[in-house]
């Protein structure tokens, strides 16, 4: 990927040691083990409060509006608000109305994007990050890689070939979940607009417009819950936004390459995502306690084999 005007990328780091926490929240929030950095922590985010009963009401409010409004709506009430993308057809919609916003607005602030560059997305998600940056110059993209490496080569070097299937777990840790804890702490990040839809299925099929990750210390805002991938891909059809030509293959939802197949008629959006197995989400939108409690174990199978060895 061209790595030209407007785009940040980094690899770098910001948390070279990882310590298993216990965040305490409020009342209303539950308690999770989670991850954070040695010397950087999500906790040190801007925070964006709301009361339980005010959070309702605002969507209650959002429910049925036009994900336009719900997008202009974000824009004035969350400060250092970004959205994170893969570039999926949803995402791409969403950049393209933030772009109409912009222009009735000039002087407003533009909303950067997120990119998660695991090393592992299809060539063809690459060419359309080219044509995304090509078709809307003045946003501007953050691009975050694993840790330290900057090659799927320098990857391999350092946790062998095939980690996603060796280790399924320390893959999504590696690949996508360090880089967003980075990706959030780096820039400060309070809100995040997302991609996720009801009509995808799965852990999706009930969340709400706005929802408190109280983990992770930021607002998600998910502007486009309400449409179908109909809607969705008739907005692209009909305003001429760039997207994955794989769509065209039989792809609906794009992830990385060993872990994305074409959906047959009738399956579920997502169905083509991890096919076979039990999993719909691919570590970003879980709990960090999961990780928590992976690494956990493998730091304890590590000091448990090195006592056996010594």
């Amino acid at each position: 990927m061209d790595s030209s005007l407007r785009t940040e990328t980094s690899s770098q780091s910001s948390s070279p040691r990882l310590d298993p926490v216990a965040d305490k929240m409020d009342d209303n929030a539950s308690v999770d083990s989670g991850f954070v950095s040695g010397n950087n922590s999500t906790a040190s985010l801007p925070q964006v409060t709301f009361t339980k009963a005010h959070l309702h009401h605002i969507n209650s409010q959002l429910e049925n509006m036009h994900p336009m409004d719900i997008l202009r709506f974000s824009k004035v009430l969350f400060p250092n608000l970004y959205q994170t993308t893969a570039f999926g057809l949803t995402g791409l919609v969403t950049l393209d109305m933030l772009s109409k916003i912009d222009a009735e607005n000039p002087a407003s602030k533009p909303v950067d994007l997120i990119f998660l560059d695991t090393l592992y997305h299809f060539q063809e998600t690459y060419e359309l990050v080219d044509r995304v940056r090509a078709r809307y110059p003045h946003v501007k993209l953050h691009v975050f890689k694993p840790s330290d490496v900057e090659t799927v080569t320098e990857f391999e070097e350092l946790y062998g070939e095939k980690l996603y299937e060796m280790s399924e777990e320390l893959y999504d840790w590696i690949a996508k979940v360090e880089p967003q804890q980075r990706s959030y702490a780096d820039l400060n990040v309070a809100a995040v607009l997302t991609g996720r839809r009801r009509s995808q299925g799965g852990q999706r099929g009930s969340i709400p417009v706005i929802e408190i990750d109280n983990e992770r210390g930021i607002v998600k805002i998910n502007p486009m819950v309400n449409w179908s991938f109909k809607q969705v891909q008739d907005y692209v059809r009909e305003h001429d936004v760039p997207y994955n030509v794989l769509l065209d293959r039989g792809y609906k939802s794009i992830g990385d390459w060993h872990s994305t197949s074409p959906v047959g008629e009738g399956e579920d959006e997502r169905a083509g995502r991890w096919k076979g197995q039990q999993k719909t989400e691919c570590g970003i939108h879980n709990k960090q306690s999961r990780y928590a409690q992976f690494l956990e174990e493998q730091a304890k199978n590590a000091e448990r084999v090195q006592q056996e060895v010594s």
